[in-house]
């Protein structure tokens, strides 16, 4: 693998990995209201896991060429983030922050919150979308590495990056509402509040085209 390309795309990739967005606000979220936040963050670890393994049998590709599949795929991942945004909203005004001992979630609970993560990130399409449209720029036909596999490093590199940044940022935010308890609903109000506002963007980006083209055609 080429090392300057290497070099580039953790640029970009920890560029992108700290950009706030719906990844943020679920590792916040779920580092305020539970126990441990590790489901949470591997959950959305998960999610970009599986794009990789798409990626690397070529299934990305494929999907992304065809508006179809990639609409509704939008379009379940839109209602996934509403349905997410009104759970977290339903309940930022018991959310608190606390440092005293916490009883640990149920293994079902854990579970449960781990397939959340996953779908965030796995269902999202844009996720998708930043593998087939990203990661293919910085693999190398020139090197020893067959191209299969210098995609799975570089999209296995992403997944590591996103954990350890996702990680901190949850564990920052514990940090700072060690002092401001009462801001552990603002923060859950706020996360929700993101999901509401990009699941009802994703949704409008399918909605919008297809009332147009049913217009236009009567």
């Amino acid at each position: 693998m080429n090392p300057q390309l290497f070099l580039a795309f953790l640029v970009v990739a920890v560029a992108l990995a700290c950009t706030p967005g719906v990844d943020w606000a679920y590792s916040i979220a779920a580092g305020l209201r539970q126990r441990s936040f590790a489901p949470a963050v591997a959950g959305l670890c998960g999610g970009y896991a599986l794009h990789t393994v798409l990626l690397v049998l070529g299934l990305a590709a494929l999907l992304a060429g065809m508006p179809g599949v990639l609409g509704w795929l939008t379009a379940a991942g839109a209602l996934y983030l509403l349905w997410l945004g009104y759970s977290t909203l339903r309940s930022w005004r018991g959310a608190t922050f606390s440092t005293g001992a916490r009883p640990a979630a149920p293994p079902a609970s854990q579970f449960r919150i781990f397939l959340q993560g996953i779908g965030i990130s796995g269902i999202n399409p844009k996720g998708l979308l930043f593998f087939v449209a990203l990661v293919p720029q910085f693999v190398s036909p020139d090197a020893s590495l067959p191209v299969p596999v210098q995609s799975g490093l570089l999209g296995l590199t992403f997944v590591l990056l996103v954990g350890v940044i996702y990680s901190c940022v949850a564990l920052l935010a514990r940090k700072l509402l060690h002092a401001r308890p009462g801001a552990a609903r603002q923060v859950t109000l706020a996360s929700g509040i993101i999901m509401l506002i990009l699941g009802a963007m994703l949704l409008a980006e399918q909605i919008v085209p297809a009332v147009s083209a049913a217009m236009t055609r009567a």
